[in-house]
């Protein structure tokens, strides 16, 4: 039991559990709160949480004085979730569609967006808080959340792109972008040596800078100068462009016709996220991609595993005439 998410959670598990397998029934008391605490080492507080929500549920009542006992078995087996994205784009559709796919029939979703923005991300927390049995949470970079998602009354799973506090803490399916980024450079050296310069084109502060920590690993183990731009500039013969928005490819692409360069011979270019108009431009872009369908299927895996798992979403990266 130790095994599963920690907390109040474990308090509301064990007692679930115990009904599944027919250790409690109904009328029958279930562990004081010292007790609680004493076998899985919580504060109070924590043990009182997972009491309410039991509570809450009608699944247990308060006899003053004596105890809590069971007041009902009929407890669902079915999955509430409130899924939480940073906003919509065709991969997070892939990802949702590939979830929604494999989640199952006992599994019931609402959708919300945040966009980035902190307060309406906090609002959309505090008013989903009681009301579904599952969190998956798309937080991006926003720090010290700790609290709150500690606060929410249901498991809680991490997908996408979260703050290095919360790993670990929380069973979570997402791109590790330093390791990434250094791993698809290092299996494409050969082709990156007839350059020299290696720069980073991130124009938009949400996106994740950990993408340049990987760059800067893999240069500094292989002698390329680095650098890291929010706009596109003018390109000189032997730099390599990494990018991650697509109009900042553009960009790339309209200054090197007005300098009369070619992608792959005069300079490089890697971008972010693969679609199939990046086949097709400048005779075919180099891209470094996450399935982001396998990681809606793992999180419908997550979301049913009773244990606390942290998954890094696989990598590709996709050689074409660019580099």
């Amino acid at each position: 039991m130790k095994e599963n998410k920690s907390k109040y959670q474990l308090i509301v598990s064990h007692v679930i559990d115990g009904i599944s397998n027919q250790k409690y029934a109904v009328g029958d008391r279930i562990p004081s709160i010292n007790e609680f605490r004493s076998t899985y080492n919580l504060s109070r507080d924590t043990v009182f949480a997972g009491i309410k929500e039991l509570t809450s549920k009608g699944i247990i009542r308060s006899n003053q004085g004596v105890g809590y006992f069971i007041q009902s078995t009929e407890v669902s087996k079915g999955h509430h979730v409130f899924l939480l994205f940073n906003e919509l784009n065709e991969f997070k559709e892939d990802l949702f569609n590939s979830f929604i796919a494999n989640a199952g029939t006992d599994v019931s979703i609402d959708l919300y967006f945040h966009n980035y923005n902190r307060k309406v991300f906090e609002t959309l927390l505090n008013d989903a808080n009681n009301k579904y049995t599952d969190y998956i949470i798309m937080s991006g970079k926003f720090e010290g959340i700790a609290p709150l998602l500690e606060s929410i009354s249901g498991r809680v799973l991490l997908l996408d792109h979260f703050h290095g506090e919360l790993k670990g803490r929380y069973s979570s399916v997402s791109q590790n972008f330093a390791e990434d980024t250094y791993q698809a450079l290092s299996s494409a050296v050969e082709q990156i040596k007839k350059y020299e310069r290696i720069i980073m084109i991130q124009s938009e502060e949400k996106e994740p800078l950990e993408r340049y920590d990987g760059l800067v690993s893999f240069c500094e183990e292989h002698g390329f100068e680095h650098e890291y731009i929010s706009s596109s500039r003018r390109i000189q013969k032997k730099d390599l462009f990494i990018v991650v928005k697509d109009r900042d490819l553009v960009e790339i692409l309209k200054q090197a016709t007005a300098q009369n360069l070619t992608a792959g011979v005069d300079f490089g270019i890697i971008s972010y996220n693969d679609t199939p108009l990046k086949e097709l431009l400048a005779g075919g872009i180099t891209t470094l991609s996450t399935d982001f369908k396998l990681m809606g299927k793992t999180m419908s895996r997550l979301l049913k595993a009773r244990h606390l798992e942290t998954v890094d979403n696989p990598w590709m990266l996709t050689l074409r005439k660019s580099l």
